[in-house]
């Protein structure tokens, strides 16, 4: 007891003559304290979980490049019931690298357990929580991918995940010791290093149970592990972008086309080398194939509106095609306008000027209009209206109006002076 408590151990002595000195205290103590920490022995079934964490100290090697000596992180996944351990080095314990590192594990196994496992890294956990963690969003959509889920080991309790603790100290021991004199000059130099070693550890008999960590893998687990995804995960990178007036929104140069309805909003862009996703309010509404064509665009044609699709859809042959359903005069008349301009496309609103006239004087007015248009060698728009305000579709050529005098939109003709 201390002297300055309210009762001190002479107090004590005093009151409890019997009762005991400071060092049989603490002996007891010590007892007592030793029977209540206690380790409930955990059963794993076969594949059910595995245990993934990066081992504390690094590897060095050599950068091949500029001499300069690097460390590189050891990750480690070991299977609850069989203790068959992956192992594998990288530069880095950046996102990419951690989920890569997952993929590569389920493909050394052949399979995928119901649970993942891992401390409450920054990576994998957005926020640890003893009942209801927050999974950090490309590790979720991982887990999702393959079918999985992760479960963090609570925040301080490293009993929780003992299995990959005690795979750290085995692959000290087994890996790390053994590769320490040599010198490598890359990753994958030591990865396939790493890999002569776990082969060997993974088959090192166990010392007080029949059989190894591979044959009871092979036995037990392997079997239960659920099937790999027909692809791999692919890591794809985030990034908060503003959808453009014009529906698009830019990435390295190139545009992408969302649904016109989002211009001006916020969305998330998610990519590899491959493809591009566009996310709005969590909810995926445009994927594209990646493209490296700076200041070329990359769109839908249904992310645009309904007027920018009928634009799109004008070409010749489709304008032709639509001047044939009057007649073959205005189908000729309408080719005749594209071919006398520089570019066809600057033709195209001449041509659709010509085809409206149908609504207000109909087909066969019209037919006939492009008929003598094509007479007199007006091919324009303005002329076929011309000839329909002032009924000349209805004068044959006999009559008393003559081609030469309808050659110019300008000339008025007799009728102007009546």
């Amino acid at each position: 007891m201390r002297n300055d408590s309210p009762c001190s151990s002479r107090e004590y002595r005093a009151c409890h003559p019997d009762g005991y000195g400071y060092s049989y205290f603490c002996q007891h103590y010590r007892a007592w304290q030793r029977r209540i920490d206690l380790v409930m022995r955990q059963q794993h079934k076969a594949g059910e979980k595995l245990f993934v964490d990066w081992a504390g100290d690094t590897l060095p090697y050599t950068d091949a490049g500029s001499g300069e000596l690097r460390d590189a992180y050891l990750f480690l996944a070991v299977l609850g019931c069989s203790n068959c351990t992956y192992a594998e080095a990288f530069a880095d314990q950046a996102t990419e690298s951690f989920l890569s590192a997952h993929v590569h594990a389920f493909e050394f196994f052949g399979g995928v357990p119901e649970l993942v496992v891992p401390d409450n890294l920054k990576t994998g956990v957005a926020r640890s929580d003893r009942y209801e963690a927050e999974i950090y969003a490309p590790y979720a959509e991982l887990a999702a991918h393959y079918g999985t889920a992760v479960l963090p080991a609570r925040a301080g309790k490293p009993r929780d995940k003992a299995k990959v603790e005690t795979g750290v100290l085995v692959a000290y021991r087994w890996i790390c010791a053994v590769l320490r004199k040599r010198t490598f000059y890359s990753l994958a130099e030591m990865n396939v290093a790493i890999a002569v070693q776990l082969e060997a550890l993974n088959a090192r008999p166990f010392a007080k149970l029949p059989g190894s960590r591979a044959s009871v893998f092979a036995e037990r687990e392997a079997p239960l592990l659920r099937p790999l995804s027909s692809e791999p995960f692919a890591y794809r990178t985030r990034k908060i972008a503003r959808v453009h007036i014009d529906y698009h929104v830019e990435l390295a140069g190139h545009y992408y086309s969302v649904p016109y309805h989002l211009a001006r909003e916020q969305v998330e862009l998610r990519f590899d080398a491959r493809t591009v996703e566009v996310y709005h309010q969590g909810l995926r509404v445009a994927v594209h194939l990646r493209s490296n064509r700076k200041g070329r665009a990359t769109t839908e044609e249904a992310h645009m509106p309904a007027a920018h699709r009928a634009m799109v859809a004008w070409t010749p042959a489709r304008i032709a095609s639509w001047a044939a359903k009057t007649g073959p005069a205005t189908a000729a008349l309408c080719e005749a306008i594209m071919a006398a301009r520089p570019h066809p496309e600057l033709g195209y609103r001449s041509c659709l000027g010509v085809l409206r006239l149908e609504g207000k004087y109909g087909a066969r007015r019209l037919e006939a209009a492009c008929a003598r248009s094509l007479t007199i060698g007006a091919t324009s728009y303005r002329s076929v209206r011309s000839i329909l305000e002032r009924g000349l579709d209805a004068v044959s050529d006999g009559g008393a109006v003559e081609p030469s005098s309808l050659s110019h939109d300008n000339v008025r003709g007799a009728s102007y002076y009546d």
